[in-house]
């Protein structure tokens, strides 16, 4: 069974910058999907970013491009969120989620399994 965990979220100012890791257990994920998505009080589920597993290629919502970058080791079984430029508009609990059938979807229902969530708080 495939199992996410995420880490790394905290109160950071404005500016300020952090990491997300997520660890993925249960299975390869060679064909996989790994995404970023967020979901700010009393908003919906946001796509933020996602990489394909196997190729590397990365694909990014337009208000963080530029300051986020996805990335993924393959040894640690573990994807990384670098947030950089952090502003207000970026808190929200962060989601890490899988796709079974590769990277790109931008929608939260395509993705089969997601981990607990990681609060950031971005301070003006």
């Amino acid at each position: 069974q495939v199992q996410l965990a995420e880490s790394g979220g905290g109160l950071v100012q404005d500016g300020g910058s952090l990491r997300l890791s997520c660890v993925a257990s249960g299975r390869a994920f060679d064909n996989y999907g790994l995404g970023w998505f967020r979901q700010a009080p009393g908003k919906g589920r946001e796509f933020v970013a996602a990489i394909s597993w196997f190729t590397g290629s990365t694909y990014y919502t337009n208000s963080v491009k530029g300051r986020f970058t996805i990335s993924r080791d393959k040894a640690k079984n573990t994807v990384y969120l670098q947030m950089t430029s952090l502003m207000p508009d970026d808190t929200a609990v962060y989601y890490c989620a899988a796709d079974w059938r590769g990277a790109g979807r931008v929608q939260p229902e395509e993705y089969e399994y997601w981990g607990q969530g990681t609060q950031v708080t971005v301070s003006s």
